[in-house]
């Protein structure tokens, strides 16, 4: 077995209890949640409720795992007065790290809690090992690495910093902005993602017009029909850049010959015709709007090789089945990588089951070869999956499963049974409806239905199907 310097933790997104559980049940070793008012994430959020908030300590201290509190907002003058106040009674509960990204908030928890340890937020923006030891410097006990850094720059830093933890995304959505400091969601309607309430406006339906400049400096639409939404955009432009080169989706080029010849273009959103704001190419491209979402998977042997400490899932909004499924994908990622066997290209697959803008490894490695690019395509298309129901009972004298339906799906389909031991197959031979009578589909989400059970299959642990598709 190959040495290596750190066992890596698993960490995934909470923003519920049932999803924190999911999560433990399914692998991971640590979950991070965040209170509304101070963390990046309003909606989808139950732990703004201080009993939930508790409950999901002492679960997981109980089941021998990490709970880490995200405060990680930019504040402004109104939520520092309130901060203390309203921690005050969240740090009695002990989380086990704060992750924040404000100085100030930092200054004033380690002078009224300076037991707490301090994550540094990928917020904060950290791309460099002079940086990384500065927050050491200070008192950080681990710094989360800005999601731009390649490989080999994390690499750099470990070993630059050898006695710091470091943590590093592999999974989740990726923000047209530097580590997700982005203003257009307050710049349409006053609602600031930096304080915890992003409208995503980066996945609006937007037109792209043609622009140039008058005698003037202005810039100008030069009157042609747009291009009709991002998608059509898309097409366009990648076409004239590698795929490796465009993680962010759509890239329109490097140059006045691509699109009507104009190297400055004008974006309009869908519910303001008329308002038209200027974007600019350089001799890197133009990177706009619906990035293609981070799967780092083929990557987790390297890092753990790094010494990264921990690897991090992105999805506090998502569900318990993304979160059960990208856990259980990690986890095996990284068994294999300690136990040294080679990364398993099936993992693809699994994951191409959850819902997605398409894949990217985003900066990590920058140029691939299509020979890699192939290998990557081939294997996320076999294994594709939809998530059709969940286990909610079972009756183990007939062998069945009560399934709360979520998609259609019906008999003769292959269905994936998906358990935290392992996933088993089962080709649909029969459907059983509440009433007791058969049915040969199931259109749609609503109902329950009962289902005979794969062999080996555990009444005792969580469970969710998914068809092949």
């Amino acid at each position: 077995m190959p040495p290596f310097p750190r066992r890596p933790e698993l960490l995934a997104p909470a923003g519920t209890l049932d999803m924190m559980r999911t999560a433990f049940a399914y692998g991971a070793d640590a979950v991070y949640a965040g209170q509304p008012r101070y963390s990046l994430r309003v909606r989808n959020n139950s732990f703004g409720q201080l009993d939930t908030l508790a409950a999901g300590m002492a679960e997981a201290r109980a089941a021998g795992k990490l709970f880490y509190l995200v405060a990680n907002i930019y504040p402004h003058n109104a939520k520092i007065r309130s901060f203390e106040n309203d921690m005050a009674p969240v740090m009695e509960m002990k989380p086990d790290a704060l992750i924040m990204a404000d100085p100030g908030l930092m200054m004033l928890v380690r002078e009224r809690w300076p037991e707490v340890d301090i994550h540094l937020s990928v917020q904060a923006n950290t791309t460099n090992h002079a940086s990384v030891r500065f927050w050491q410097s200070v008192g950080i006990k681990r710094i989360i690495l800005s999601r731009e850094l390649s490989l080999g720059e994390v690499a750099e830093i470990r070993d630059a910093c050898p006695d710091m933890e470091l943590e590093v995304f592999v999974h989740g959505a990726l923000c047209i902005a530097y580590s997700g400091r982005c203003l257009l969601s307050g710049y349409f309607n006053h609602r600031d993602p930096n304080q915890g309430s992003c409208t995503n406006s980066c996945r609006w339906d937007y037109k792209l017009h043609a622009a140039g400049e008058n005698a003037a400096g202005d810039v100008q639409a030069d009157g042609g029909t747009p291009i009709g939404s991002p998608k059509d955009a898309g097409a366009v432009g990648t076409a004239t850049r590698s795929r490796s080169d465009t993680a962010q989706g759509i890239a329109l080029g490097g140059g006045p010959r691509h699109l009507g010849g104009s190297k400055v273009w004008l974006l309009e959103e869908g519910t303001r015709p008329g308002e038209l704001m200027p974007i600019e190419e350089d001799e890197h491209g133009t990177y706009i709007l619906n990035s293609k979402d981070l799967r780092a998977i083929e990557h987790v042997q390297r890092l753990v090789e790094i010494g990264v400490d921990s690897l991090k899932i992105e999805g506090r909004t998502k569900s318990p089945y993304y979160v059960a499924r990208a856990s259980q994908g990690y986890r095996r990622a990284i068994d294999d990588a300690l136990a040294g066997r080679p990364f398993d290209p099936r993992l693809l697959g699994e994951l191409e089951g959850l819902a997605s803008r398409g894949y990217t490894d985003g900066f990590y490695q920058r140029h691939h070869t299509p020979e890699h690019q192939n290998y990557l395509r081939g294997h996320s298309e076999s294994g594709r999956s939809l998530l059709v129901g969940e286990v909610v009972g079972y009756d183990a004298a007939r062998a069945l499963a009560e399934v709360e339906v979520k998609n259609g799906f019906g008999v003769g389909d292959r269905l994936e049974f998906v358990q935290p031991d392992g996933n088993r197959a089962l080709r649909l031979d029969r459907i059983l409806a509440a009433d007791g009578g058969t049915v040969t589909r199931i259109p749609g989400s609503g109902r329950r239905v009962w289902l005979p059970l794969p062999e080996g299959a555990d009444p005792a642990q969580p469970c969710f199907i998914a068809r092949f598709l």
